[in-house]
């Protein structure tokens, strides 16, 4: 059995790489697009973002307990928010931390939020890929450690599907890593959409398996979306899509991920953290070196 910490580093290290990488990307829009389309990043310090950091504090709580354990979590998420507020929280998070840090329960304010129906963000399933690579033998447990996962900032089903969406994409890629399955584009989704309940979330996969041959991105957008919605149900199908497409070559995988634009730190944070799991080695681009070390970080040192 591979070791499951080796795995959830990885991914961890794969999220690190995507949010890195959208994040350059974020700009005046047509120089934005010259520079996708001539795949030249942008000058600059590479780092990560708040994506990655909520990251790091779920490897944290597998690597302590094996499992995520809500508390700990809501802990460690508020402690590194305090000690670099700037790295691109939006501003429901803002709120949440402040609440939090004045003494509410993590539950109460998750499931406040939009008048009791809890946020159906992407900010579980941006984290969630870790989940999927420690769980990647048994689905049951990757089912329930991505909902509570979840559940501390995002309490609504449809954040929560999409969350175990992407734990599942990194699961199976691992699983391919090993030579235990082996998926085609199309089955590589249904595979996904097999394990979720049904949601808006599952039922939007189904318009990924209509968008094969060669779609193009602005159709891939229009159909799929592209995060303007700033819901979970308008990225992850989107980078369910890319994956079940290009999960083998990580630099391909980002490319075409962020030329969708929209939250593109974060679509790109998500595939990064799956296709690093099973891309071949000589498809991590060298530039991958020089974004900021998630391992000797503040963040996951303190």
């Amino acid at each position: 059995m591979e070791d499951k910490h080796l795995l959830a580093s990885r991914s961890l290290t794969g999220i690190s790489i995507g949010d890195a990488f959208g994040e350059c990307f974020f700009g005046e829009e047509h120089s934005v697009k010259s520079h996708i389309q001539q795949k030249i990043i942008p000058e600059g310090n590479p780092n990560f973002t708040d994506d990655t950091i909520m990251a790091i504090a779920v490897f944290r709580s597998l690597e302590q307990f094996g499992e995520i354990d809500q508390d700990f979590l809501a802990e460690e998420f508020t402690e590194n928010y305090y000690s670099d507020i700037n790295r691109g929280y939006g501003p429901s998070m803002h709120r949440y931390f402040r609440e939090v840090k004045s003494g509410e329960h993590w539950k109460e304010v998750s499931y406040a939020k939009f008048e009791g129906q809890g946020s159906m963000g992407n900010g579980g399933a941006m984290r969630a890929a870790v989940i999927g690579a420690y769980f990647y033998d048994d689905f049951t447990k990757l089912k329930e450690n991505a909902e509570r996962s979840c559940e501390v900032t995002h309490a609504n089903r449809e954040a929560m599907e999409g969350t175990k969406a992407i734990a599942l994409a990194a699961a199976f890629a691992v699983r391919e890593k090993l030579g235990m399955e082996k998926f085609g584009q199309q089955d590589f989704i249904r595979n996904i959409q097999h394990e979720l309940m049904d949601s808006d979330m599952k039922s939007k996969l189904n318009k990924c398996l209509y968008l094969d041959g060669n779609p193009s991105t602005e159709l891939l957008v229009k159909t799929l979306g592209n995060e303007t919605g700033m819901t979970a149900q308008d990225t992850v199908p989107l980078v369910i899509w890319m994956l079940s497409r290009y999960r083998h070559n990580l630099e391909e995988c980002l490319w075409n991920t962020v030329s969708a634009l929209g939250d593109r730190d974060t679509t790109c944070a998500m595939a990064g953290g799956v296709s690093i799991l099973c891309c071949e080695e000589n498809t991590i681009p060298e530039w991958t070196v020089t974004i900021e070390n998630w391992k000797k970080s503040r963040f996951y040192e303190h």
